[in-house]
């Protein structure tokens, strides 16, 4: 399990990072001067950049990542980041599953005992958190929001093969002929003898090969 250790002073302005950062285009490199150059020009928005990596929007080396651009996407940008926390700050996900500021102790002791911090940094831990939070839709990674395709009722299901045998004058098969589905005739000449064993031996041959078969 992980939990994220990067938190800002300024978490009021979370909002406001990341609205820029959809509205922007995504820089080469996201470095301090792109920061100023969005107008975060304090030297407290530094401490974005780190929060950033620890979310997975930028790589160690400072560039954005598929998911700072999907975020752009307004249609997609609250599932994005509900993916982000859930990688970043899975330990709070175990304690619930949809936390909200309700559960603040519960969070703030949470980091306060993981990172062994005062209780003034496992505050900041916690409004950064929850700053995030309000960003996402934590039901969009869980699939509730999504709605369950409906049940074709009117195709009917496909019927199961069945195998018959049926013995019928008209067309001869082989005994080993086994096709689902299907029937098949077996046509016997019989041949002109007052003999009667010889019909015995006919049908007893049958009998053998082909019911007992």
């Amino acid at each position: 399990m992980s939990l994220a250790d990067a938190y800002v002073q300024c978490y009021g302005q979370i909002p406001d990072l990341f609205q820029r950062i959809s509205q922007g285009q995504a820089p080469g490199q996201f470095t301090q001067q792109h920061l100023k150059d969005i107008g975060l020009t304090s030297v407290n928005h530094r401490a974005f950049i780190p929060l950033l990596k620890t979310l997975g929007f930028l790589s160690q080396e400072g560039q954005p990542t598929q998911r700072y651009h999907a975020f752009r996407d307004a249609s997609q940008s609250k599932r994005v980041m509900a993916e982000a926390l859930r990688e970043a700050y899975a330990d709070i996900f175990v304690i619930k599953e949809k936390p909200t500021k309700a559960d603040r102790d519960a969070v703030e002791g949470k980091f306060k005992s993981a990172h062994n911090t005062s209780d003034r940094v496992a505050t900041l831990m916690a409004n950064t958190f929850f700053a995030l939070l309000d960003l996402a839709d934590l039901d969009a990674t869980t699939g509730k929001s999504q709605k369950a395709p409906e049940k074709d009722e009117k195709r009917p299901s496909a019927p199961t093969p069945v195998l018959e045998r049926s013995h019928n004058a008209g067309v001869s098969a082989d005994k080993h002929t086994h096709i689902p589905g299907l029937h098949y005739d077996i046509q016997i000449h019989l041949p002109a003898t007052k003999d009667i064993e010889v019909y015995n031996a006919i049908f007893k041959s049958l009998k053998e090969h082909l019911y007992e078969s």
